[in-house]
């Protein structure tokens, strides 16, 4: 039996700005979360969302006011 492991990634829109985060979408089919940290602290803590919680963290992040 073998062990999935997250397959980390930063969003394309990212502009290596230090102030993102990655996600591993890889594990939602196997396992039903949507893994997220943070790009600056890789050995960090990991949040695991649903992935509806993840679609709504995304949705947030769109229309947030980012000046």
């Amino acid at each position: 039996m073998t062990v999935e492991s997250p397959q980390w990634f930063t969003s394309s829109y990212s502009n290596n700005g230090g102030t993102c985060v990655e996600v591993a979408t890889n594990l939602v089919a196997s396992h039903g979360v949507v893994p997220v940290r943070d790009s600056k602290q890789t050995d960090g803590p990991v949040l695991a969302l649903a992935p509806s919680a993840f679609t709504g963290l995304v949705a947030l992040a769109r229309h947030a006011d980012v000046s």
